[in-house]
């Protein structure tokens, strides 16, 4: 049984890449193709949330301090490829199973069906995500990076349009240039420490001289760079709204994970090397400087969008500048926040997104000036389907019957808006929350007043900019009456979308847990010994 569970590393990656193959050869059979599709996510769900209860402290004999490692092929280091599995890899891919699980179910009810390479494309974009929380060395990071990134091209224009084509050419004009960044990065560390193995990199940078130590400091410095445009972060963002309020609204809901992917990166190597030598580090004052002004690009846009697909788009700007912000104070306190800041914004933006999908239908009906529709009463009911209440009528009751989808609509969206902009009761304040809180009182003094305070007022001002902007979008959607009818909504979209909420709730009712979670996970970030040692006594490499 231990090595069976010992196996299951592998599954996340080798599972969507056999499904994927195997899905281009069945074109012309779509029921085949969906049961093969969801039965991958399926089994990579069940994988992942197998992980993260084996890297908790109730199964402490089956890992090292919740550290868990594969040898491919049981190939020694530096030639082997190694995946690794700890606390924070096992939430990454429960976050990755349940909102692939969420946008595959929901594609079903249209878009699988404008190109049959669709669930393909979907399934190499999980393996690359998977691969990239697991993988243990940077060249294979870099290789994980690359094939989401083709996946994520073809699913950007799935669809078609001239739009999709636009946002589309600066998606991949900025992503390939961060590659090549990545690229030079991490041939300038191996020319230099001679390895690429993550584990084996804070011995190396240990033995090198200053004038080798300074030049790695440089290929660190690239590799953050490329982590920061991957992730979104100004100035070279600029891609990012128009691409994902362009990108249909399944891949949309991916896509605002995808972003998180530069911040586990970011936060994984950073650690890694600040364990080793802090100068080398690029988690330091100038990833506060980057987020910052990303957070005031994501506000400003936030204000600025009309489009609600264009406000969700910046809030994930925003979200990802917080999280570099905070990471730049270079508090450990912080680490744990962040990981739930990081895990409740991107389920949250997610489901907005299949959420504006499915609230763009009540638009439908072509705008009317003022003069040319019926009394206001009037319009008011006819927009929900119904007709108006005669006042004399023993029978006709004064006021609204709100269709389901109408309620389904508005609570989702209430729900959404208060994810992301931080209020209670749920998840999205308990983050925000435990971010300020982490902040101030002693800490602050530890990060430095003026850059703590900074952080606390771009916390506040960022969630009243996007509760404004939701706000207003909220009326034009839901009050506008003149534009406005009643959509019709399928259950298989409408339960993917309820499914994120839901997880949204299931942090914020089982907050003391996931909390001490996160504080472990944080606690092996900021010192990865364990980490070290388990990979080396795997793999071979000196710690």
């Amino acid at each position: 049984m231990t090595a069976l569970l010992h196996h299951l590393l592998i599954v996340p990656v080798l599972v969507p890449l056999v499904a994927g193959a195997s899905l281009l050869f069945l074109a012309e059979q779509r029921r085949a193709r969906i049961a093969l599709a969801v039965g991958s996510v399926l089994v990579q769900a069940v994988a992942a949330g197998t992980l993260l209860y084996l890297t908790t402290d109730a199964m402490p004999h089956m890992w090292t301090e919740g550290v868990g490692v594969y040898a491919l092929g049981a190939w020694p280091a530096p030639f082997g490829i190694v995946f690794v599995v700890d606390r924070l890899a096992a939430l990454m891919l429960v976050l990755t199973a349940l909102i692939g699980l969420a946008a595959l179910v929901y594609s079903l009810a249209y878009w699988d069906r404008v190109a049959p390479a669709f669930h393909s494309m979907l399934q190499f974009l999980l393996m690359g995500l998977n691969g990239a929380f697991l993988t243990g060395d940077l060249f294979n990071l870099f290789v994980f990076f690359e094939v989401l990134l083709a996946a994520s091209y073809g699913l950007l224009l799935h669809g078609a349009g001239s739009v999709r084509v636009k946002a589309s050419l600066h998606y991949v004009t900025v992503n390939l240039l961060a590659s090549f960044l990545f690229l030079v990065g991490i041939a300038m560390v191996y020319g230099i420490t001679g390895t690429l193995n993550m584990a084996d990199l804070p011995a190396r940078i240990s033995q090198l001289d200053p004038g080798d130590r300074a030049l790695f400091g440089s290929g660190a410095a690239i590799l953050g760079g490329a982590f920061l445009v991957k992730a979104g972060v100004w100035p070279l963002n600029f891609w990012l709204p128009a691409a994902y309020t362009a990108a249909s609204s399944p891949v949309g809901a991916l896509f605002a994970l995808m972003t998180k992917v530069g911040v586990y990166a970011a936060l994984r190597i950073g650690t890694l090397l600040s364990s080793a030598d802090v100068e080398t580090s690029f988690i330091d004052v100038g990833l506060f400087y980057g987020g910052a002004a990303t957070v005031a690009y994501g506000t400003i846009g936030t204000l600025s969008a009309h489009q609600l697909g264009r406000v969700v788009s910046f809030s994930v700007v925003t979200s990802t500048g917080l999280m570099f912000m905070a990471l730049g104070l270079r508090l450990q306190s912080l680490t744990a926040p962040v990981l739930l800041y990081l895990a409740s914004s991107a389920l949250a933006t997610s489901a907005f997104f299949m959420l504006n999908g499915l609230a763009q239908r009540t638009r439908n009906v072509p705008m009317r000036e003022a003069a040319d529709v019926a009394p206001m009463p009037d319009v008011i009911y006819h927009g929900f389907g119904v007709g108006p209440p005669d006042p004399l009528s023993p029978t006709d009751e004064v006021g609204v019957a709100i269709p389901a989808a109408m309620a389904f609509l508005g609570m989702a969206f209430v729900c959404c808006v208060l994810l992301i902009v931080g209020l209670p009761p749920l998840s999205g304040f308990l983050a925000k929350f435990a971010l300020l809180r982490a902040t101030a009182g002693p800490n602050l003094l530890a990060a430095g007043a003026p850059y703590g305070a900074a952080f606390c007022a771009a916390v506040v001002v960022s969630g009243m900019a996007a509760l404004v902007a939701f706000t207003r979008s909220g009326l034009r959607l839901f009050w506008t009456v003149s534009a406005q009818r009643t959509p019709r909504l399928r259950m298989i979209e409408v339960a993917p979308t309820s499914l994120l909420i839901l997880a949204c709730l299931v942090l914020t009712v089982a907050a003391a847990p996931v909390m001490t979670y996160l504080d472990s996970a944080a606690r092996s970030l900021h010192a990865p010994e364990v980490y070290v040692r388990v990979v080396a006594e795997t793999t071979g490499v000196l710690p």
